[in-house]
């Protein structure tokens, strides 16, 4: 996140992103403490700084949207983090993106069916 307000940085991007977009970045922004809070309740004694750059912005993405859109399934923002862990991050990363996501998920909506 640079350190920049998150409207300094939507304001130098050469095109504007799509609107979900601005709106989880704004959201991780806003939520920052609470969110990495959360992922280090979490993440078995793991420090935020120790994991890939890659792994600590899909949780707080994955995280925000655990608390902040009840509208989107838990499966589905596991799904996405996972694969793009699987895509962008290192072998491990996957699993550890969806044990940290699982758990948060089953701390905060108790109630959904988290997939396999």
């Amino acid at each position: 996140m640079k350190g920049a307000p998150a409207s300094d940085i939507l304001a130098e991007l050469p095109i504007p992103p799509e609107e979900y977009a601005v709106e989880l970045f704004v959201g991780v922004s806003r939520r920052a403490a609470e969110v990495d809070e959360t992922i280090l309740s979490h993440a078995n004694a793991w420090a935020l700084d120790r994991m890939p750059a890659v792994d600590r912005q899909l949780l707080r993405l994955g995280v925000y949207e655990l608390i902040d859109h009840p509208e989107v399934p838990v499966a589905v923002i596991i799904d996405e983090a996972v694969e793009l862990a699987k895509q962008y991050s290192t072998d491990d990363s996957s699993r550890f993106v969806n044990g940290v996501l699982a758990a948060v998920a089953a701390a905060r909506r108790p109630g959904e069916v988290v997939a396999p």
